[in-house]
């Protein structure tokens, strides 16, 4: 495949090749693109910023609507490229584009709330006679900075807020995951966007130079990915506007009186969806002593049930991790977490990028496991029994984007959602719930602003004031 620069698919001499993890048989190559067609492509987007800015609202929400229509048409293409490229199995990613859709038409309704308000500039002495209003504006050129594990309703998530809000774009999808990017803004091209609009660079960012960061014709950095990358982008970037969501370590606390067969259930989709590759996915649950004992067994259980295999198979509940480097960094974590002291239930085995559901308990604190996002398939178990202990512990680490209680007590369940430290707090669900309409984005180390089309749209607009001083 080719990367989109002003409305060409261009290709360049040297490529980069996308492999299955699953068997590491090849999918695809894209170009490489080099700091000239990074160049290139910003200059576009300026462009294409003044010619969004002018487009009307009604002419980028039929974009959006027909883009959407596109996608949910070749919903099983799609699919299968998320599948073949990244780690999700078939199943998962049937899932993904039903929401990426979604994504594309709150989209396209949302570009028609874009607006602002009047203000009352007689309210105060010396305002008499002044009249006028806020409006939205868009800030101009967003780059857009993508991770593999959704490789095409995050990009969805940056992409739709930012035409519906009549900005640019310059993509920067995975390196490993970059086809499927390209199959949604060839969507886009047949729904008529105007060619400036979008921009689409691949291949390893490190050859392209940092100039989507620290350009300062770049208004807008929309980056999901890790904490010292997003570290490293703030500090680079300049003046502009930046949203982050930096991933997490997501607790759950199973009360003592939780629906206990639900609560089974719902913690290990939430741990194992998408192999854990995932940043709200389950990784510590805080099981009540009453009924740790059989929670324990049970999860585990249903855990080490899971049936591993190719992607493309139906009756496969979880693929592999994104490559075999993953793989050996969770399994060393597992390996670290054990030799000092910590008892794998289940689990903990690894072929290739595959990695079998790991259950951990007594994981020290001090350990990767326990203190880090692992993004692979384990979770650690944790005996508790007071609530403001409990609390405090799931409070200790600087992560928050959810955090979620089970439990039938009302008491309960307000206090943890005044308490728990989080973007998002769920009762009675594990933290693997996001409806893309939502604000989602985290606290502490987990980022900076909030996704979720409306509110992306609000990070992705500046307020600018109109005051009429009258005869």
């Amino acid at each position: 495949m080719r990367m989109l620069l002003g409305g060409e698919w261009v290709d360049r001499a040297t490529r980069v090749e996308v492999h299955d993890p699953w068997d590491r048989s090849l999918v695809d190559t894209v170009p490489q693109a080099t700091p000239a067609d990074l160049d290139r492509a910003i200059e576009n987007a300026v462009e294409g910023a003044r010619i969004s800015r002018r487009t009307t609202v009604y002419a980028r929400a039929t974009i959006l609507r027909d883009t959407a229509n596109l996608v949910e048409a070749r919903s099983e293409a799609f699919a299968t490229m998320i599948a073949r490229e990244g780690a999700k199995t078939i199943r998962e990613a049937r899932k993904e584009v039903s929401r990426a859709v979604n994504t594309l038409n709150v989209s396209a309704d949302q570009s028609k709330r874009v607006v602002g308000e009047t203000i009352p500039f007689d309210s105060f002495p010396g305002g008499e006679g002044r009249r006028g209003w806020f409006e939205r504006v868009p800030v101009g050129v967003v780059a857009a900075i993508t991770p593999f594990n959704d490789p095409l309703n995050l990009v969805c998530h940056k992409v739709g807020p930012a035409i519906a809000s009549g900005n640019a774009v310059v993509l920067k999808p995975a390196t490993v995951t970059p086809l499927t990017a390209l199959m949604l803004c060839e969507a886009f091209v047949e729904a008529g966007l105007p060619s400036p609009v979008l921009q689409c660079v691949t291949g390893d960012a490190r050859r392209m130079g940092d100039a989507l960061v620290t350009d300062p014709r770049v208004r807008m950095i929309s980056f999901t990915g890790g904490v010292e990358t997003g570290r490293a982008i703030a500090h680079r970037a300049g003046l502009k506007k930046i949203g982050m969501e930096l991933g997490s370590n997501s607790p759950v606390v199973v009360w003592e009186d939780a629906d206990f067969d639900w609560s089974v259930e719902t913690c290990v989709s939430g741990a194992f969806w998408a192999a854990g590759q995932n940043c709200i996915g389950v990784q510590r649950l805080y099981v009540h002593d009453r009924i740790y004992d059989r929670f324990r067994d049970a999860f585990a259980e249903k855990a080490a049930a899971y049936r591993l295999g190719p992607k493309l198979d139906e009756s496969t509940d979880m693929g592999t991790l994104i490559d075999e480097r993953s793989a050996e960094r969770v399994e060393g974590w597992v390996r670290e977490a054990r030799a000092a002291g910590a008892r794998v239930l289940t689990g903990g085995e690894r072929e290739g990028c595959s990695m079998r559901p790991t259950v951990l308990e007594n994981v020290p604190l001090d350990a990767k496991a326990h203190r880090e996002e692992v993004f692979g398939p384990t979770v650690n178990l944790y005996r508790v029994s007071d609530l403001d202990d409990t609390i405090a512990q799931v409070n200790s680490l600087p992560f928050g984007i959810n955090a979620a209680i089970l439990t039938q007590s009302v008491d309960v369940a307000f206090r943890a959602v005044d308490e728990l430290e989080a973007g998002t707090v769920l009762v009675n669900d594990s933290t693997d719930y996001r409806l893309d309409a939502m604000p989602f984005g985290g606290v502490k180390n987990s980022g900076i602003g909030r996704e979720g089309i409306r509110f992306a749209i609000e990070e992705m607009t500046e307020p600018k004031v109109v005051c009429f001083r009258l005869g």
